[in-house]
């Protein structure tokens, strides 16, 4: 025996209706796969890609520099340091910048210390972490806001990258205090 259809209205979109506008909702969202495959009209990063790819290097060597500076006025908090450093020095790589002065594998007590970060650094430990964190969220926001104007590959990219910097907020907030 059949279940008797129900006399209310239904609430909410029809299946049909998802179905229909869902791809459109996609393509609107920036989630297509036009311009990444080989015979896309444009093969290769636009300009406006490359300097985003540039300008996020640079944010994430700038923020090696910072750590580098930290580790080198206190010493003491190198081994709570030295992963999240890393982390930044990938993020670097990831983005097409390369293993330079900024972004070495090991920091360098010379180059920190005449960054210009250097003579910025609070003296309590406390304080340099909260300012490493201050760092931190400020470009992982930035790396938010700038995902509406990338397109989808380097928007993924920013994304965890964004993630991953916010999880350093809370490592050098919360996670070891």
């Amino acid at each position: 025996m059949p279940f008797p259809s129900s006399p209310r209205a239904r609430s909410g979109p029809r299946r049909r209706t998802l179905l229909t506008v869902g791809p459109a909702a996609l393509a609107l969202a920036g989630c297509t796969t036009g311009g990444d495959g080989p015979g896309a009209p444009e093969d290769g990063p636009s300009a406006a890609e490359r300097r985003a790819r540039a300008r996020a290097a640079r944010d994430s060597e700038g923020l090696v520099e910072r750590y580098d500076a930290v580790i080198t006025a206190h010493p003491g908090l190198a081994e709570r340091l030295r992963p999240l450093r890393e982390e930044s020095v990938r993020h670097a790589r990831a983005f097409g910048g390369g293993p330079g002065r900024k972004a070495s594998p090991s920091p360098s007590s010379s180059t920190a210390s005449a960054s210009p970060s250097a003579a910025a650094v609070p003296g309590s430990d406390k304080d340099a972490l909260a300012a490493l964190a201050a760092a931190e969220r400020e470009l992982a926001d930035r790396r938010a806001k700038a995902l509406l104007d990338v397109p989808g590959e380097l928007a993924r990219l920013l994304a965890s990258v964004a993630a991953a910097g916010a999880a350093h907020v809370y490592l050098l907030t919360e996670g070891g205090a």
